[in-house]
């Protein structure tokens, strides 16, 4: 599996940045305008007839990820902006809360729709990941969604094992996990955009309709068209991905002329609102407000047709109102990941003309909150997955004194996983120089707390498991001083100039990123040291990465050009060995200090 980072705007397309300031574009998430009154009309035989404007509902999130237990750390938070400008962090997610969640939401809503925006699986916590993310699965048919697009992690283990999510059936060399053939999702996967290269056909479904009482609404589902660079290449062979808007545009036709009018677009790609609170108004007025990102470009240039937009893929919350061609304004939705959100959304439908009365269009972020009762279904089913995965999962793998957090540009689990593999690799190879980690595929941190029985600052293979679920191996390749260079330049240059993919260094590695500089003038070349010498361009020096890595993804072309390859163990078999290690109940490890990159801001 790829140990992948969300990817933000592309090369092929402009960044854009929304304001409200344009008349017609409304605040906090609602699209304001009056509907003539809600009046019955009595047919021929005087049986009333359905109210012309039936609200619709519509429940989304996306970036599952498979957490189906609360998120730990800062995964498992979200941030609020007080009214007096101030923020507050509240504690988020697990899906005993989300299912609680949903099904107080529709309380009252005949007419309710659940839909996803990707990500429902992959780089799956152990419960889930351990099982090939069949917990997952189940957990989303007991939430009664009814819908999502793929993401780029749904082919993490490639094509036909996400047909096999879809359809059911035991997985081909593990089998079947308990008496019960797993019977796959009850629910449509789309995949619009994601051509099978040999029948020129999608691989999935490109499109539904949800029906009741003659209310029609059609959902096209598409992952970023990007998905091969940010997965493994055999997760992706034989597949083609296709431009968003172009497919978009084309089944929205294709809906149009099957007399659906009103359509909700999901798309696993997203944007980047100006602020990361869950509840912040991301259409104020001002410099600096608003959201950037790839979804901006698509939202601008989806036809008029598509009502509103699901979306996904970068992790953050925002509700936006973004124009489409003709210049309207339209709801544009995530709801940050792993559960901690959901966002609540009145679609209002014209049995007139089928379609959404789009000026009535209102949405809204809520909270995953951990106050409400926990999902009585949703509790079973973690136990039982759990006690599947408890013989692996409880075993003690290291010690730790305190947080090992996984944020910022250089993040101490990101050192410490390039410590790992340097260390590993050295045991293939001692002239192995340097370890490279992907920011992407540090999934969490290792918290001191205790998260079940196992004590206070011990690390078990479960939580080690959460922050390397991609079962990629340790690789071994030559390169030269200067190709080393450049591909620390590559981090900031190339596809990652405008999102920088800033790789996690061991500790031998130093050098200074300049942010005030563009381009690849951010990494400063004369700054660079290994074991505190400069790097010599016509040497060569052997390296660690991940297989993710070596095979050049996140734009990383240069690291898919070594040589002298040698394939080790699994990355987290590496962490695993350091912890075990280097630590101990006596002297747990303490977090990497980050002063291996200098910033200069």
């Amino acid at each position: 599996m790829p140990a992948t980072s969300p990817s933000y705007p592309s090369r092929r397309r402009r960044t854009y940045r929304v304001l409200a300031a344009a008349a017609g574009l409304a605040t906090v998430g609602a699209l304001a305008a009056a509907l003539p009154a809600n009046a019955h009309d009595n047919g021929r035989h005087g049986h009333p007839r359905p109210a012309r404007y039936q609200d619709v509902q519509l429940l989304s999130f996306n970036d599952l990820h498979g957490n189906l237990e609360p998120p730990s750390g800062s995964s498992g938070r979200v941030t609020e902006l007080q009214a007096d400008g101030t923020t507050k962090t509240i504690d988020a997610g697990g899906v005993e809360y989300l299912a609680t969640h949903l099904r107080q939401a529709r309380t009252g809503h005949p007419y309710s729709i659940t839909a996803a925006g990707g990500d429902m699986v992959g780089a799956s916590p152990l419960i889930s990941g351990l099982f090939h993310d069949e917990p997952t699965i189940e957990a989303l048919n007991k939430l009664d969604l009814d819908v999502t697009s793929v993401g780029n992690h749904e082919f993490d283990e490639g094509a036909k094992e996400l047909a096999r999510l879809q359809n059911g059936g035991c997985h081909p060399t593990a089998g079947c996990y308990t008496d019960k053939k797993f019977k796959g999702a009850d629910f449509p996967y789309l995949a619009a955009n994601v051509i099978d290269e040999k029948t020129g056909k999608p691989i999935l479904k490109p499109y539904t309709v949800w029906k009741k009482n003659g209310v029609k609404i059609g959902f096209i589902g598409v992952t970023l068209e990007g998905t091969p660079g940010i997965v493994s290449a055999d997760g992706v062979k034989g597949l083609k991905f296709q431009d968003e808007v172009e497919t978009i545009n084309k089944y929205a036709k294709v809906l149009d002329k099957q007399g659906v009018k009103s359509i909700v677009a999901l798309i696993h790609e997203g944007g980047l609102p100006a602020s990361g609170a869950y509840n912040y108004n991301c259409d104020s007025p001002g410099a600096g407000d608003g959201i950037s990102g790839p979804i901006v470009d698509i939202a601008k240039n989806i036809t008029p047709k598509v009502d509103a937009l699901v979306t996904g893929h970068t992790h953050a919350a925002y509700v936006c109102t973004i124009p489409d061609p003709s210049g309207k304004p339209r709801m544009v939705t995530s709801a940050a990941s792993f559960g901690r959100l959901y966002t609540d959304t009145t679609l209002t439908y014209d049995r007139f003309t089928g379609d959404i009365a789009r000026t009535s269009v209102k949405s809204a972020n809520r909270v995953v909150t951990r106050d409400v009762a926990k999902a009585a279904d949703m509790t079973a089913l973690i136990s039982k997955w759990n006690t599947l995965a408890a013989p692996v999962g409880n075993r003690a793998i290291g010690y730790i004194s305190a947080d090992v957090n996984s944020t910022g540009t250089e993040s101490p689990m990101g050192d410490l996983i390039a410590d790992a593999q340097l260390a590993y690799a050295r045991e293939l190879d001692p002239k192995t120089a340097v370890a490279l980690m992907n920011p992407g595929g540090v999934r969490a941190g290792l918290t001191y707390a205790a998260k079940g029985s196992e004590g206070d600052g011990v690390v078990t293979y479960a939580e080690g498991f959460t922050v390397q679920p991609f079962a990629n191996t340790v690789n071994l390749q030559d390169f030269t001083g200067a190709q080393l260079i450049q591909v620390l330049k590559e981090q900031v240059s190339g596809s990652n100039a405008a999102a920088p993919k800033i790789l996690q260094p061991s500790a031998n590695l130093t050098y200074t990123l300049d942010l005030t500089k563009s381009g690849a003038d951010r990494v400063v070349t004369d700054s660079i040291r290994l074991n505190g010498a400069a790097i010599d361009p016509a040497a060569t020096y052997r390296v660690a990465t991940n297989s993710f890595l070596a095979g050049g993804g996140d734009g990383f072309t240069t690291l898919g050009l070594g040589t002298n390859d040698v394939v080790g163990v699994d990355d987290l078999e590496a962490l695993v060995r350091y912890l075990t290690a280097n630590s101990s109940a006596a002297a747990p490890l303490a977090p990497p200090a980050t002063n291996r990159i200098t910033i200069v801001q």
